[in-house]
């Protein structure tokens, strides 16, 4: 049963829109999310509250059924350096995971992958990547549990 999106999410997906993508870009910056066009995203994704304070970095790949929380930041960890120094590749988020209310995702260099199904914990500070349903949590997070599988 696919579930209703919310105008928050809509403009998420409106920004792919021909005509009205850069509309869609401006009006979610406005309301205090940043998701630049080349942020690629899969279905049923969810802004959960409107997710004012989302940042999410150009080079960023968010899966399907993935909800993201207000004040997620997914970025580069060495902003000191020019990009063009920087080793960071991008970052990654697995299908249905979460990301909890204040989250920050912070790769230094390659791509940092969290898994499918995992959940990281509000106001983590994630600096690794991580398996597929587990649960991470923390200054900087750590693993601190492990999730069911769903029954397919």
């Amino acid at each position: 049963m696919a579930r209703r999106q919310d105008f928050y999410t809509r403009l998420v997906y409106l920004r792919y829109n021909r005509v009205f993508g850069q509309i869609a870009y401006y009006l979610l910056k406005i309301l205090g999310v940043e998701i630049p066009n080349s942020v690629v995203i899969g279905k049923d994704f969810e802004l959960a509250h409107g997710g004012f304070g989302v940042v999410l970095h150009p080079r960023s790949v968010v899966g399907e059924g993935v909800k993201i929380y207000p004040g997620v930041v997914l970025g580069r960890s060495d902003i000191f350096q020019p990009i063009e120094s920087s080793g960071f590749e991008g970052i990654l988020i697995g299908d249905k995971a979460i990301l909890s209310p204040g989250v920050k995702v912070l790769c230094k260099s390659g791509n940092l992958l969290v898994g499918q199904g995992t959940v990281i914990g509000a106001n983590a500070v994630l600096l690794e990547s991580t398996g597929e349903y587990e649960i991470w949590a923390g200054i900087p997070a750590k693993k601190i549990g492990e999730r069911k599988m769903p029954i397919e």
